[in-house]
């Protein structure tokens, strides 16, 4: 193999790294060159302005220069510095290590060996934690909901979702750890929209889990489940499909897990209550719009400490909220389900930032009395007469 031959296949596999995401670092060293007191360079990637560059670190015997280059400039100025003295050079994946050996004045071979570095180095100054669900060329179906270009580069503009999406998996993550495959057979996301949360979950249980989990997605807009459809046809995800419908009117007999993210007022609790119904071994929720409880409490007009919040209407949103997602836990627990709120996302994407969560747990001992007789005297506390998922659950007293 000749010297251009070698270094044309240590540049080719430099960008295959770089579209695969394989990509850790690149170091030359053994410097023979003419350039006073240069030593080393070491090569990462990095993200400056949501921009992917190839910061280059050239080491001097008494200082270091910092460049940054896109990604061609890049891989132009670092076959240049081949050629100007650097002897051992190697590019760190995680598949492999390829080096670049200068042997004698001019001649160089190209090998490979078995990668020596496990982790992939963090393309953030600020040290960027790994994300669970990495955007890659692959992931066809992010490509298609228009979070990534074709090279699986993450668009300017989708930035905020595609860390809602990994904040998500990430909240998940632990639940599902905490169960085996054979418990989580069939999965629905009641009011899917658009299928964000969908597919991300799906990626994760089939492509990092390797789990054979049926996924559903529940959405009553006819053009959303035709089009994530055909995205999951798009990205051969055999086991997820969407259907049309409302979340009263979808049944099955049995759910593993059940999803409902911001579903409007009474929906959550129709989901939880589907949820209840079914089986399911861990229920997840975060609410919108508490309207139901909100009227209760204006038109019950309760007096008691805390009345005077009612003048207010941002006050009265919040307690509605509190109220409503208290009583929604209190129920899950009645039912056999431990059961913890949490944020989900931060205010900076979406005010909607509490999650329910309902794990079950047959060995949990509920006395489900002293439940009942807690909901109904905060109720009364709240001049409450009802309470949505209490009543399809039949529990008022």
């Amino acid at each position: 193999m000749t010297s251009s031959s070698s270094i044309a296949q240590f540049t080719a596999g430099i960008q295959e790294s770089l579209a695969d995401r394989s990509f850790i670092k690149i170091s030359l060293g053994n410097y023979k060159g003419t350039a006073a007191g240069l030593k080393n360079i070491y090569v990462r990637l990095v993200q400056i302005k949501r921009e992917e560059k190839l910061s280059f670190t050239i080491r001097y015997k008494t200082r270091d220069v910092t460049k940054n280059y896109d990604l061609k400039e890049g891989i132009i100025f670092l076959v240049e510095q081949l050629n100007n003295g650097f002897a051992m050079n190697t590019l760190f994946t995680s598949s492999m290590d390829l080096i670049l050996e200068r042997r004698g004045s001019s001649e160089f071979v190209c090998r490979k060996k078995g990668p020596s570095l496990a982790a992939q180095s963090s393309t953030s100054h600020n040290k960027e934690k790994t994300r669970l669900l990495s955007a890659a060329p692959d992931k066809k179906y992010l490509f298609d909901l228009k979070i990534t270009d074709e090279r699986g580069e993450v668009f300017k503009n989708a930035q905020d979702k595609y860390k809602q999406i990994n904040q998500y998996i990430e909240l998940l993550s632990p639940m599902l750890n905490d169960l085996s495959k054979e418990q989580v057979q069939h999965v629905v996301d009641m009011g899917s929209g658009k299928g964000y949360l969908t597919f991300a979950l799906y990626d994760y249980l089939h492509q990092v889990l390797k789990w054979d989990t049926k996924v559903t997605g529940v959405e009553y807009r006819k053009d959303l489940v035709e089009l994530c459809n055909g995205i999951a046809a798009n990205a051969n995800f055999e086991s997820l499909n969407f259907v049309e419908g409302t979340i009263q009117e979808y049944d099955v007999p049995h759910i593993d897990l059940l999803i409902a993210l911001h579903a409007c007022d009474t929906a959550t609790d129709d989901a939880i209550y589907k949820g209840i119904k079914a089986g399911a071994q861990l229920i997840v929720v975060a609410p919108c719009c508490h309207k139901q409880i909100r009227k209760e409490i204006t038109h019950g007009k309760a007096q008691n400490e805390l009345d005077f919040l009612l003048k207010y209407g941002i006050f009265l949103e919040r307690q509605a909220e509190m109220v409503t997602d208290g009583i929604r836990a209190l129920i899950l627990e009645y039912f056999g389900y431990k059961t913890k709120v949490m944020e989900f996302i931060s205010d900076v994407h979406t005010p909607k930032n509490v999650l329910v969560v309902g794990v079950k747990n047959d060995k949990l001992k509920v006395d489900q009395q002293a439940v009942l007789n807690k909901i109904r005297e905060t109720k009364a506390y709240f001049g409450i007469s009802y309470h949505h998922l209490e009543r399809l659950l039949r529990l008022e007293q």
